[in-house]
This record gives C-alpha cells, structure tokens and sequence, in this order.
C-alpha cells in the first residue's frame, strides 16, 4: 500500500521526541449547513478521532506524537478555532479533545462560502508548527467559493493540502463536479487526495478514512 503521509524518522540527528505531522482541520460552517449538519459534522469528527484505526495511527510513533488543530469556516473574515494545537500522543488526548467538539456551540456567522480564506486561515495556523516534519491542512467543504479570494490564488508554500467533499445525497452530479472544483483549486502538494462524504450522515466513515490516510507512517531506519 502506498503511503500517503510519509515521515522520514531522522535516525542521525538524536533530537530525541520531535512532532512528526501538524493536522489543521477545516470544516465548513457556512449557509448550506443547517443545524442538524453543523451537529453531524462536530460529532462526526469527534467519533472519527476516536475510531480504533485512527488511534492506534496516532500511536504509531510515541516518541514523534501528531500536532491537532482543528476550526470552522465560512465568511471572509469568519474563521473560529476550536480546539487550539494540542499533541496528540494516545487515547487520552484523543478523548480530551472529542469532549471539547461535542461541547460546541454553533455561533451565528457570515453564510458566505469563502474557500480561499480557509485556506489562508489553515496557513497561519500551521506557520507556527514550522518544527513538525510535516505540515497538512484538511479542509472539509459541501460547496464552491463564492466570495473572499479565489482559492486558486492562496497557495501556501511547504504544506499539503487534502479535501473531504460532501456531496448532497443521492446526487451523483453534485458530488463529481465538487470533487473537481477541489482537485483544480482547493487540495496541493505531494501525495494530496479528495475524500468524499455522500453527505452530512456519512461524514464520520469519511473522516475516518481520510485521517488513516493522513496518518500514515513510513518509517526509514538507518539500515
């Protein structure tokens, strides 16, 4: 099986415990996604967290644990973070922070969708994880940009960004020409791949897919 996220364990440089990936995830908050959705959505990422594949990924390497970050989006300016940079090294914390995405409460906001600064929010978050071997932003959207900068334009350097599409049920369409709109504009850089949800009630199946992949590890010793 091929490795999505390969991390390369730097046996000569002895810097001991080190982050091995910076995760920020996006979800998309924005008008097309109703109360019972934006509840799907938290809970849906919650459950992925705590799926049994997920964690025993974030064990993988014990001494090199996973930086989390994770917020929503929508407008512009609309952008609210949820759980700040936690590491994530076993169940625990993995338990610490679904806790926190099941206590949230949805806030009114711009119903704009503005991909672009997704993106360029997720680059912020993840400039001050310049330490992690790796740095990947996730963005979850049902939907196209339709203000704000154009997601072609924000191309943020030394950093991979995936794409969870959520599609409307039932709408093979509607689902192609998302996935397109990510594959062209929104997702960037090496090994980066589109999930796709068939909407709201198979988010969390989709997160967990999706996260396997991200955690992935490969492993090179020095023999």
């Amino acid at each position: 099986m091929r490795a999505l996220a390969v991390l390369l364990m730097l046996w000569a440089s002895g810097a001991g415990a080190a982050c091995r990936q910076a995760l920020a995830l996006g979800l998309d908050v924005s008008g097309s996604v109703d109360a019972v959705e934006y509840r799907l959505q938290l809970n849906g990422l919650a459950g992925a967290l705590e799926d049994p594949g997920v964690l025993a990924a974030f064990a993988a390497l014990p001494d090199a644990p996973v930086a989390l970050a994770v917020y929503e989006w929508s407008g512009p300016q609309a952008q609210r973070l949820l759980v700040d940079w936690v590491m994530i090294s076993d169940a625990a914390d993995v338990a610490a922070v679904a806790v926190q995405l099941r206590r949230v409460e949805r806030l009114e906001s711009d119903p704009s969708t503005a991909l672009g600064a997704a993106k360029r929010f997720g680059e912020g978050l993840l400039a001050s994880q310049a330490g992690c071997w790796r740095r990947v932003l996730d963005i979850s959207g049902d939907g196209q940009s339709n203000t704000g900068p154009h997601p072609r334009t924000v191309r943020p350097d030394g950093i991979v960004i995936n794409g969870l599409v959520i599609g409307a049920e039932g709408d093979a369409g509607v689902m192609g020409s998302l996935w397109s709109y990510y594959k062209a504009y929104v997702v960037q850089g090496p090994e980066a791949f589109i999930e796709t949800a068939g909407g709201f009630a198979d988010f969390q199946e989709a997160m967990v897919r999706k996260l396997k992949k991200e955690l992935q590890v490969l492993v090179v010793s020095e023999r």
